[in-house]
């Protein structure tokens, strides 16, 4: 997928933890104004260190961009500090939820707020907006979060992020751990979050079928590689990703000993 006008442009980026170990090879994506772009593939694949790298929280586990640049809005980004980064609009939601469990929901959502100097009335205003879209927050607005569910301490991550008025929100791994009601709820939202918010969602997602229901575009990642790229129908219809990815193959179940062999044939590797 090539655009004009990207928000964000990964391009031909190299990562290395350790100074040896080599985990990107040269991965280049956008995400367009508006969009919601999936970032796909097994565990291991590269994901997650694609957004550490956006975000450039790398450093903290040794890892470092080796080659390639990242833009934001025509400008670099992959040299800047993670809280510049807010400040300019791109937060990022970790994987594994990482609430402050010892707080409240709402003091969680408030520290998503700490960038933006708002008056009592301008946080009061952007609380009740993060309740319209997760009214489960509301309820539970008093609550610590180390004791609410899976679900809702995805939802106050994501609130959480909210809080700090972005333009993109890196998403890792949204379904992890959560029930299917519950990973449709959160998608729903950040679909509305995308259309009424106008926030821009790089999501990483091994729930290949969901994210590409709710995605604009997506990129499959392999081995630290793009292997496969184009939008969510197109990715949706395509006959290897449906087989590998979807489970929906037309020849039935296969074996552990068909998928090895499936691996080696795989024509994007071809």
């Amino acid at each position: 997928m090539q655009t004009n006008t990207a928000l964000l442009s990964v391009n031909n980026i190299e990562v290395i933890y350790n100074h040896v170990i080599l985990v990107l090879k040269g991965v280049s994506l956008e995400v367009p104004p508006g969009r919601i772009v999936a970032l796909l593939g097994a565990n291991g694949a590269g994901k997650s260190t694609t957004l550490k790298a956006i975000s450039t929280l790398l450093a903290s586990e040794r890892g470092d961009i080796t080659q390639g640049s990242i833009e934001f809005k025509g400008e670099r980004i992959d040299r800047a500090t993670p809280d510049a980064l807010v400040k300019r609009g791109i937060v990022q939601v970790m994987e594994g939820r990482h609430c402050f469990g010892h707080l409240s929901v709402e003091e969680n959502l408030l520290t998503g707020a700490f960038t933006r100097k708002h008056s009592r009335a301008e946080q009061k205003a952007a609380l009740e907006r993060i309740y319209h879209y997760f009214p489960r927050l509301k309820q539970r607005r008093t609550s610590q979060a180390g004791y609410t569910s899976g679900g809702e301490q995805q939802m106050t991550a994501i609130g959480r992020a909210m809080m700090a008025q972005p333009e993109m929100i890196l998403l890792d791994e949204p379904s992890m751990g959560l029930a299917p009601q519950i990973v449709e709820e959160i998608f729903e939202i950040v679909k509305e979050l995308n259309q009424k918010e106008k926030v821009s969602f790089l999501l990483a997602e091994q729930n290949t079928h969901v994210a590409l229901r709710y995605a604009d575009f997506g990129y499959i990642l392999e081995n630290g590689r793009v292997v496969m790229d184009g939008t969510a129908e197109e990715l949706a219809g395509n006959e290897d990703v449906k087989e590998f990815y979807l489970g929906l193959g037309g020849e039935g179940r296969k074996s552990f000993r068909d998928v090895k062999h499936y691996r080696r044939r795989k024509r994007w590797l071809a």
